[in-house]
């Protein structure tokens, strides 16, 4: 990968830029259609939301601003928990849609994993039937599911007619989710990384600082390549413009495989501290 313009090819032939802008916490206004701006400016084309963020509009609104070709751009938005079931996804759906103003999506994900109802597998199915629909009706390009364990997206699998062509985990240096990342490769499933920098909780972590300065770059600049390294899709978010330019200056370097080992084997130093079998929203 040699540019944000480069992209891997999902399973079903769609191709998705490498690094994507995550839009977690940006918020609803001025503010933030003004950090996706900037993100826009300077070369991503992947953008990264969800209903719960409430910040739909003003992703449509920067896409509207921008100018680009909706070609060009990759557009993900997440049905949330209380929207499960084929009916309430459709609805979702269109929701999301008039929010975004936008025709299609690029990429829609069943947000969290159902885990506090005895019929999990039954909502799962009846869910990702409207998601085929979708699919089917040419309204979203690819679709997918976050923060899916190995044992929860191998038993969607096992019961539907399309299968996920994303799983978007928790990932980065200390929390590789290394049975589901490799589940997900073994069965042609794109990986996404949310939180690649663990949202700054690694930042100051003594052995990402030495192996970054190595390359001259910081640790988030180490984080975001080392999840291109795996072949994931890494999803950094900022609204400072300075910080979104050198999230996007990874390019110009390659961690050695001597160094991807031992960031590869560091202990869990930082994270969200969420365990997708145990949320309770």
């Amino acid at each position: 990968m040699k540019s944000l313009n480069d992209r891997f090819i999902l399973s079903n032939g769609v191709e998705i830029p490498c690094v994507g802008y995550g839009t977690w916490q940006i918020p609803n206004g001025e503010i933030g259609v003004n950090a996706i701006l900037d993100a826009l400016k300077v070369g991503y084309r992947h953008i990264d939301t969800a209903s719960v963020y409430e910040n739909e509009e003003c992703v449509g609104e920067a896409i509207k601003r921008s100018g680009i070709e909706r070609s060009e751009l990759f557009i993900t938005s997440k049905l949330w928990n209380t929207d499960r079931g084929y009916d309430n996804a459709l609805k979702a759906f269109d929701i999301s849609m008039k929010k975004l103003k936008l025709d299609y999506l690029d990429l829609y994900l069943i947000h969290w994993p159902l885990v506090r109802d005895l019929r999990w597998k039954e909502i799962n199915r009846n869910t990702w039937a409207a998601f085929e629909t979708l699919y089917l009706d040419k309204r979203i390009r690819s679709i997918g599911v976050s923060n899916f364990k190995r044992y929860r997206i191998k038993s969607l699998m096992q019961m539907v007619d399309i299968m996920p062509h994303v799983n978007q985990l928790e990932f980065h240096p200390g929390f590789m989710q290394s049975s589901t990342v490799e589940y997900c490769k073994h069965t042609d499933v794109a990986v996404e990384a949310w939180g690649p920098i663990a949202g700054g909780k690694i930042l100051d972590n003594p052995d990402l600082i030495a192996v970054a300065a190595k390359y001259n770059k910081t640790v988030a600049q180490l984080c975001i390549k080392w999840c291109l390294q795996h072949e994931i899709v890494p999803l950094p978010k900022s609204i400072n413009k300075k910080r979104i330019i050198e999230n996007a200056e990874i390019f110009d370097f390659s961690i050695s495989p001597e160094d991807m080992d031992f960031i590869d084997r560091l202990p869990y130093i930082g994270g969200s501290n969420i365990d997708a079998d145990n949320i309770d929203f």
